[in-house]
């Protein structure tokens, strides 16, 4: 009697990755049902933050006081069953604060003394850094190693960071008295800048209401780290054809004015373009936009969906732009809008039935 046969190993792979995305898919909504008991609208805002978190980013969130901006990161930290620290920023704090220090420990038995790293709040899964502009660069940068490297170097020693880590910080726009801008370097860093808006009327009108009654309802933890970094994978995993992965960098590239193709508005506004870093971050959230909507590929509308965020705290506009009242994200969408697409989009439904190996985050 013959056995049936086996199914392949590429089937076998085929049906696990999907299985994955479903997982992906309802985790989505689970952390989407947790947030809505306490944050009222701001869909989008959330939508953002998600694909942050499942490709692995770090976020910038920027908006006017009262918009509920470190309510929202510590209700995100809540759904999630991570370690939480916030860092609140201020002029006097200095590095050690943040990364932590070393102190002379003695061993009472021997007599003996040494130093011991004690670690400072950075080591938790998710930081909320709140209102981040209010410290100076030297503070400020304490979180670049941290940011990119996923480690803390103190006495010579390299501390690991527990993963995942996210970085989750605040900043007002409109208040300049007291703050530092924060250093290119670090703006790069960020994978999103999430730009919070005024709630609609009927949504601060639910918000009032909500908030002057019964006390705010708690929300339940929906994931905990092994199933993000799980999660994450599968992130890195969806793949990204060739004409949509060009799409991403030549986006990238036109926004520089030394470009040779780079659009006549870019020259005439623009001082400094995105670097490389916003093609790889292009990809990277077109990636997560595609898996939280369940999809299997990443798509050019995906890449357009997140060029906002990916690119609007990267331009660093002129005189000119300023002397016209024209902004980074004013640029960027015109941006969007210019450049041609390609021809070579797959027709609407083409499903790839495999994904691709991941590929290492952004250097």
């Amino acid at each position: 009697m013959t056995k049936p046969p086996s199914a392949s190993s590429a089937e076998l792979a085929a049906s696990d990755d999907v299985q994955a995305l479903e997982r992906l898919h309802a985790a989505a909504a689970r952390v989407r049902q947790q947030l809505q008991r306490v944050i009222i609208g701001q869909a989008a805002v959330i939508e953002e933050l998600l694909a942050a978190l499942f490709a692995g980013g770090h976020c910038l969130l920027v908006g006017v006081p009262g918009l509920a901006k470190t309510l929202m990161v510590r209700t995100l930290a809540g759904t999630l069953s991570l370690k939480f620290s916030r860092i609140q920023f201020t002029p006097d704090l200095m590095p050690s604060d943040i990364t932590g220090t070393e102190v002379i420990f003695e061993d009472r038995a021997t007599g003996e003394r040494s130093f011991r790293f004690l670690p400072g709040p950075v080591f938790a899964n998710i930081i909320l850094a709140d209102e981040i502009n209010r410290t100076p660069p030297k503070t400020q940068a304490a979180l670049l190693e941290a940011m990119q490297e996923g480690q803390v170097t103190a006495g010579g020693a390299k501390h690991a960071l527990p993963h995942p880590f996210f970085v989750l910080a605040t900043q007002n726009p409109i208040e300049q008295e007291g703050t530092y801008p924060l250093p290119e370097a670090q703006l790069d860093r960020f994978m999103f800048q999430v730009w919070i808006d005024y709630p609609s009327a009927d949504e601060e009108l639910d918000i009032v209401l909500q908030t002057t009654s019964q006390p705010t309802a708690e929300v339940e933890s929906a994931l905990t780290a092994e199933e993000i970094v799980q999660l994450s994978a599968v992130v890195r995993k969806i793949p990204v054809a060739e004409h949509v992965a060009r799409y991403a960098v030549d986006l990238a590239r036109r926004s520089r004015p030394q470009a040779e193709d780079a659009p006549d508005f870019i020259r005439q506004y623009v001082q400094w373009g995105a670097g490389p870093r916003a093609s790889q971050y292009l990809v990277l959230g077109a990636k997560a936009k595609a898996a939280l909507a369940g999809r299997m590929f990443a798509s050019i509308a995906d890449v357009q969906s997140v060029a906002v965020p990916v690119m609007r705290h990267r331009l660093r506009t002129n005189f000119n732009a300023d002397a016209e009242g024209l902004t980074a994200e004013t640029l960027v969408r015109r941006l969007v809008a210019e450049i041609p697409l390609p021809s070579e989009e797959p027709p609407v439904g083409t499903v790839p039935r495999v994904f691709r190996s991941a590929h290492a985050g952004p250097t």
